[in-house]
């Protein structure tokens, strides 16, 4: 189905909303099923807090340390700070 199929159903003829509408439906089918899982790793430096994500990331699933003790990766059940959400609004 084309965008102007759909603006003819919807019976409208806003280009630009019909796109961004698609655009959040399409986020949100991907933020409810873990389809393309890719695992991301980085290093752990002393004294920083934050750490940059990739930007086609939808969602984090999960996040685990490496125990240095016995080689293995411990997941952390939750986080120490609450999370800052940043709603982006940008119509891409």
């Amino acid at each position: 189905m084309t965008v102007q199929e759909i603006m003819e159903r919807a019976k409208t003829k806003e280009t630009n909303l019909v796109i961004a509408l698609i655009k959040d439906a399409v986020h949100l089918i991907r933020s409810q099923y873990n389809e393309d899982t890719k695992e991301f790793t980085t290093d752990l430096i002393d004294g920083i807090r934050d750490y940059p994500m990739p930007m086609d990331m939808v969602k984090l699933v999960s996040i685990s340390v490496k125990d240095t003790n016995d080689d293995k990766y411990k997941k952390i059940r939750r986080l120490a700070f609450s999370p800052t959400v940043v709603k982006d609004n940008s119509p891409n």
